[in-house]
């Protein structure tokens, strides 16, 4: 009985099983205790669904706000167009959109389980893969997240964790159809959402350290390790090519060099701004929605973001110490949900609040201690595990932030956390 209790425990089918069936749940109950009216309109109505709904009206890849404000590279082009094939399919801004919209978080969720457990167990083997696999399983923001957001979060978990997983796999193999199809995953991961582009040196750099590594022990010809370091190039460059066509588009309707995406002046003005609240610490919390769409339509988007840039630039220069304290407030709030942790569990009287609270304190814990223990351990996988949660959320610590931002760092740090959690039963031989 203990055995077939292990083996089920232990069994990937099982785990995703429960972690669709928490996102469910939470999802209905949730469903249940707000008006149909709210519903249908106010969970889509924001630069996601807005931008999904100009596109099946239409207008094309335009007005993140509704307003009919012409074309926009507010957001990367993969998620609202998902969302406005959901709109065809069901009707747009209906709870059946609505509905389909959340299941296709809560898969990208529960699915996130598959890379977590492939990581864990290449790396620790099946008894860290089934803990990392299941803290996701049951991670109170993995299950509220899909549901309260319609936006590229869930999916960029999903990525990353797919990304960190296809590094470990490509950085064995010398065959370069593998190398190119990584750097087609990653051009395609970076039109989801840009912010994983902080993760590609990282991973990219360790499968080609390790390729280099490889080709090393089994040739001393310094030629062959040349050409070891051409595979992660050409995937780079492969990355980079699959984003030139959104590039060109955003060229063509702007006239201005836009990679991605156009809102970084307006995320950092957001977290950097001279309306700054010295009462609740923070510079977004006097800032008016209906204030900013106004002057978005008024200016346009890349006067508006130039307006932006020059006001948060100006701040900055202005007020050094500030901006400094602003920045250590976000890294609590990044790791912790709120800048004031104590202060907030204390007065909160929704249980939920305490309890995002508490896993996230264990969680901040368990990844420190795991990023020792692989490097005390001169664990070869260390460096890609560490290298995430140090600098993925940069940009957040310098823009603005949220639990919601942080999420698609959320894997990697369950793994971690695993880490800390089975290193007493861990085995003196290590993992195949």
């Amino acid at each position: 009985m203990k055995s077939k209790l292990l083996a089920i425990a232990s069994s990937l089918l099982f785990i995703v099983i429960v972690a669709f069936a928490a996102r469910v749940a939470f999802a209905w109950v949730q469903e249940r205790e707000m008006p149909r009216e709210a519903l249908e309109i106010v969970p889509l109505a924001q630069e996601t669904g807005n931008i999904a709904y100009s596109l099946v009206t239409g207008k094309g890849y335009s007005s993140p706000f509704r307003s009919n404000t012409g074309p926009t590279a507010w957001l990367p082009p993969v998620y609202p167009l998902l969302i406005a094939g959901i709109f065809l399919i069901c009707g747009p801004l209906s709870m059946a959109s609505l509905n389909a919209s959340i299941l296709l978080n809560i898969l990208c969720s529960a699915g996130t389980c598959i890379p977590i457990f492939f990581i864990g167990k290449r790396v620790g083997g099946v008894t860290l893969a089934a803990t990392a696999a299941w803290l996701w399983a049951i991670f109170p923001n993995a299950i509220m997240l899909p549901y309260e957001w319609i936006w590229d979060t869930s999916m960029s978990a999903l990525l990353a964790a797919f990304l960190l997983w296809a590094a470990l796999l490509v950085a064995d193999t010398t065959k370069l159809r593998d190398w190119c199809a990584y750097g087609v995953f990653w051009g395609f991961s970076l039109l989801t959402n840009p912010a994983l582009g902080s993760l590609l040196p990282p991973f990219l750099g360790w499968a080609g350290y390790r390729a280099a590594r490889r080709d090393e022990s089994s040739s001393q010809k310094t030629p062959r390790i040349s050409r070891s370091w051409q595979r992660p190039a050409l995937a780079a460059a492969i990355a980079i090519l699959c984003c030139v066509p959104w590039t060109v588009r955003n060229y063509i309707h702007f006239h201005k060099f836009i990679p991605v995406r156009s809102n970084f002046a307006f995320e950092l003005w957001t977290g950097n701004n001279n309306i700054f609240d010295p009462h609740t610490g923070t510079a977004m919390s006097r800032i008016s929605k209906y204030g900013e769409v106004r002057q978005f339509t008024q200016l346009g988007e890349i006067a508006f973001m130039e307006d932006k840039w020059r006001k948060a630039t100006l701040f900055m220069r202005a007020h050094p110490q500030l901006v400094v304290k602003l920045e250590l407030a976000r890294i609590v709030t990044t790791w912790m949900g709120t800048q004031h942790v104590v202060a907030d569990f204390m007065h909160t009287d929704f249980w939920l609040d305490r309890l995002v609270f508490v896993v996230n304190a264990i969680v901040l814990v368990g990844t420190i201690a795991g990023i020792i223990l692989l490097y005390r351990r001169r664990d070869p996988y260390a460096f890609p595990l560490a290298a995430a949660p140090i600098l993925f959320p940069i940009i957040y610590y310098i823009t603005h932030t949220s639990l919601r931002y942080r999420h698609p760092l959320d894997p990697v740090l369950m793994l971690l956390t695993a880490v800390t959690l089975t290193a007493p039963f861990r085995s003196k031989t290590p993992a195949a």
